[in-house]
């Protein structure tokens, strides 16, 4: 009868056998062996993606607090019913004795309004305008695109275009997290507080450049540069739609964008409850607003050139002060702005040459 084969399990562990016996009889392979066995454990557990390099890792991280961070921002700014004010700031604003700081004046010397501050967030375009808004305010972001837009953007430029295009989608992701919200343009002097004068059954409501006296009349001429959106599924899936539509209409700008969009379909199946505000409390270099004793908002719009906003919205303060003064003195109150002066007649005028380091958005 022949000998039976021995099994495999037989052969390995005779094998292991042999092996673990010659470790013992050699010390030094038993140090390298465990040498090597440590090196490799720490280096897989080194980095939560196993192979992946550790650079990788970092990035990743790197996207996921920013957004973190922006969160956190909303929630310490906004109210009580989840609504926050948002601007934005680039470096040629936000240089001493220049938009920004007339922005920040107007709250201070507004009726009641020095409050709202503390809803306010500032996105900055680029670091300068960051490192200036830490000096001045509580909550700043930095907003991160890639590009540089701390230089002069010309009206409808190209740059220009991007950064109202990255605007209105950075105001999209605000919606999407569930926060309402109040955007304002850095050249619009806030005098009172405007929530009370917003219509309570509209979702999206947006400033007029000129006003025909009815607020759900579509052929109103609106601003994007002051909005007030309630954060639902109706304004959610409007924003998608609104930025979505840059694609239909290439070369325009958002507002114009707006302008096409708000006569189609999406808006009557979407339910939008779209409303326009009236220039008597939202006004501008455009239409001023009429009453003193009313208005809440005035916007430097009709206007081309930093030098031209920064003059007139000075004037502008001067001209709201001396009313406060007499409404306190009881002495006659002011009957009217004497602004625009500067800003009169500069979409028509040709810009000067650009002087080295001067800098300007070009919004009107």
């Amino acid at each position: 009868m022949p000998a039976l084969s021995p099994s495999a399990e037989s052969i390995n562990h005779c094998s292991l056998l042999r092996h673990s016996k010659l470790l013992l009889q050699t010390p030094e392979l038993v140090i390298i062996f465990a040498l090597v066995a440590f090196l490799c454990l720490f280096s897989y557990h080194s980095s939560s993606f196993g192979p992946f390099p550790v650079s990788y890792t970092k990035h990743h991280n790197s996207s996921v607090n920013g957004t973190m961070d922006l969160k956190s921002i909303l929630k310490k700014a906004a109210t009580s019913n989840n609504t926050v004010i948002v601007t934005t700031l680039n470096d040629a604003w936000a240089e001493p004795n220049s938009v920004f700081d007339l922005f920040l004046e107007s709250f201070r010397t507004g009726n009641q309004t020095q409050k709202l501050l503390n809803h306010l967030v500032v996105v900055a375009w680029d670091q300068k305008a960051y490192t200036r808004c830490l000096k001045l305010h509580t909550h700043c972001y930095n907003l991160s695109t890639g590009v540089d837009f701390s230089e002069e953007a010309y009206y409808m430029a190209p740059d220009y275009l991007n950064m109202m295009w990255r605007r209105t989608n950075f105001l999209r992701n605000v919606v999407d997290l569930g926060y309402n919200f109040l955007f304002t343009d850095a050249d619009i002097m806030w005098f009172r507080d405007p929530f009370p004068h917003f219509h309570e059954d509209g979702d999206f409501q947006i400033a007029c450049d000129y006003f025909n006296g009815n607020p759900i009349d579509l052929n109103n001429l609106p601003n994007g540069g002051f909005i007030y959106v309630k954060s639902n599924n109706k304004t959610i899936q409007f924003y998608k739609y609104w930025c979505d539509s840059k694609l239909t209409y290439p070369g325009l700008n958002e507002q114009d964008v707006f302008n096409k969009i708000k006569y189609g379909p999406f808006i009557r199946d979407n339910g939008l409850q779209m409303r326009f505000l009236d220039t008597v409390f939202f006004g501008g270099f455009c239409e001023p607003s009429r009453d003193f004793d009313k208005v809440c908002t005035m916007h430097a719009n009709c206007c081309v050139g930093l030098e031209n906003k920064v003059r007139d919205l000075g004037i502008l303060l001067k001209d709201w002060r001396k009313y406060m003064n007499s409404f306190v003195n009881r002495t006659s109150l002011l009957g009217s702005w004497t602004v625009p002066q500067s800003c009169r007649g500069s979409l028509q005028r040709p810009r000067a040459p650009r002087k080295k380091n001067d800098h300007h958005d070009g919004k009107n």
